[in-house]
């Protein structure tokens, strides 16, 4: 790879517009995002097509989990790109990056099901997801970059904003895609079409895009400043030891990851991501109809990116960015309410008249996650959990006496569970049916809906409330590439800013949905999940004020 993005970078340099820079960095971008948000947007459909072997609850936060596997090796692939950009130019390094990213992305759309060879499936997904999220680690870095080295320093907070963008519009190409192919199949072929072998055109639409953005990049030039520390001689022979092995650098590092990246990645997940989840999982709104929110929600966010980019070039990053985190800080409980509310307010009536409760002794009740397909759940406390988190269903947990049978209270009423433990398959099977029945019919009598009633969704609140998440990501998002390119010297740019992005977006961001939704599962709280990006933003506010500079107006050749 390093040979392929020097030979990017030896042809001499000719002078390229602002305008071809940031068109070329942001489309590049933008399909690569699109590649990654259309497995994002499809995790109900990947988990039945890929887990079918587990149950419906634990394919779910597999498939979560698997979405967040992507991000895991993103700071593996910001390292290596990275050192590629710092060594031999940021041009070349994220011409490799689209071109991984678009193949494995192809070969989504043409794996076969669980069903048709068993764990080859999975284990085929995990590694494309794995390319997925290597390429992106390398790709995010060399575009913001490129960019910012190119803008003037006056205008850098605006130009870089487009790169900012193209999550929006990669994330609103995943969902208008899916949408339309949704609609489309299910009209020609049938609703069962879509789950069945329609959700693979979105992932080989990528074919075409990729050959778009190959072309728009190969007609760039490197950077000016890299151009000049290169005709100098005086790039880095080893980024890694400069980056890391000196204190003033890596000090910097650890200040972009805690202050910013940590939150960066919990407030932008969020609001794109977990929202999607929460919707879906909890609130039973249909799929089609948190598309159009989502897509209105982001359509929205595209040009606040820009307004806040613009707005950082004229008061500071620091201002802007703490805004954007202080403001998520103090809408995740409150706006998560709201949603539910306004998209399922039969569901918050409920669970006020009628509130329910698992009594339980607590050795009965185990965490209810199992990758693997090995555990089966047949505790009566299990059966009763289970059977409560596939509705999406709040409850309390009541401590019981030693060796009591759990016991579910749904308002006055109780409904008994049974324990299977040690009984064949098919019994147990039997007998969790039983008691899955029991529970869903308690539930209707109480009030509780199976699905969020169109008629009663107040959509224009819901959006007000979504617009509220996208304000504060976009104002923390939106000035964060001028801030991280400012903040490190250009020799180890690539490498040093690389890596605490794809730590905080990966590690932190990309776990959001997947962590959020197995802690719900395990408290019952279908809002308990929040406290892990809520944690992560009040960390970042608080390091934010006292370590981070203030960046705007900084030369980019010092």
């Amino acid at each position: 790879m390093a040979d392929i993005a020097a030979e990017t970078t030896d042809a001499p340099a000719q002078k390229t517009s602002l305008r071809t820079v940031v068109a070329a960095s942001a489309a590049g971008t933008t399909f690569e995002w699109y590649d990654f948000f259309v497995f994002g947007s499809l995790i109900q459909v990947i988990s039945k097509t890929f887990f079918s072997g587990l149950n419906e609850t634990t394919a779910y936060i597999a498939a979560l989990a698997l979405f967040g596997a992507g991000f895991v090796f993103r700071p593996i692939g910001a390292l290596v790109f990275g050192r590629i950009g710092d060594r031999t130019g940021r041009k070349g390094a994220f011409l490799v990056t689209v071109v991984l990213m678009g193949a494995a992305t192809v070969a989504i759309g043409l794996l076969p099901t669980y069903q048709q060879v068993g764990l080859i499936s999975p284990a085929l997904l995990v590694l494309m997801r794995i390319i997925q999220g290597f390429a992106l680690g390398g790709e995010y870095g060399g575009a913001a970059i490129y960019v910012a080295e190119h803008a003037p320093q006056n205008a850098r907070g605006r130009s870089t904003s487009w790169v900012q963008t193209s999550a929006a519009f990669g994330l609103f190409a995943a969902l208008a895609v899916i949408l339309v192919t949704r609609l489309v199949v299910g009209n020609l072929f049938g609703p069962e079409a879509f789950d069945a072998w329609g959700w693979r055109i979105p992932f080989l639409l990528s074919a075409g895009l990729l050959l778009v953005s190959i072309y728009m990049r190969l007609k760039l030039t490197e950077s000016p400043a890299f151009a000049k520390l290169k005709a100098e001689g005086t790039t880095s022979t080893a980024p890694y030891a400069e980056a890391f092995g000196q204190w003033k650098n890596l000090r910097l590092v650890i200040v972009a990851l805690v202050a910013i990246m940590a939150a960066q990645g919990a407030v932008w997940y969020t609001s794109f991501f977990y929202t999607q989840t929460f919707m879906e999982k909890f609130l039973k709104v249909e799929p089609a109809t948190i598309n159009l929110l989502m897509m209105a929600a982001v359509a929205a966010s595209a040009v606040l990116y820009v307004l806040f980019g613009w707005l950082s070039d004229k008061v500071g990053r620091k201002p802007v960015m703490l805004f954007g985190m202080a403001l998520m800080l103090a809408a995740y409980f409150p706006g998560f309410h709201m949603l539910a509310q306004t998209l399922n307010p039969a569901l918050a009536e409920a669970e006020a008249r009628a509130p329910v409760t698992v009594v339980a002794d607590p050795a009965d009740c185990t965490l209810q996650f199992d990758p693997v397909g090995k555990s089966t759940f047949v505790t009566s406390c299990d059966m009763l959990k289970s059977a409560l988190a596939n509705a999406g269903v709040s409850y309390r947990n009541e401590a019981a006496a030693p060796g009591t049978p759990a016991m579910l209270r749904v308002g006055q009423a109780t409904v008994p569970s049974a324990d299977a433990s040690g009984a064949p398959a098919a019994v147990a099977k039997a007998v969790k049916t039983s008691v899955e029945a029991r529970v869903r019919q308690a539930l209707t009598q109480s009030g509780y809906p199976a699905k969020a009633d169109p008629a009663r969704m107040n959509l224009v609140g819901a959006f007000g409330v979504m617009m509220i998440f996208v304000v504060a990501a976009t104002a923390l998002f939106g000035p964060l590439a001028a801030c991280l390119v400012e903040l490190f010297p250009t020799r180890i740019r690539y490498t040093a800013m690389s890596l605490p992005y794809h730590i905080g977006t990966g590690w932190i961001g990309g776990f959001v949905p997947f962590t959020a939704f197995a802690i719900v599962t395990a408290v019952g709280n279908i809002y308990s999940g929040l406290w892990y990006p809520f944690a992560f933003t009040a960390i970042s506010v608080v390091t934010c004020l006292l370590f981070v500079p203030e960046t705007r107006g900084r030369p980019l050749d010092d």
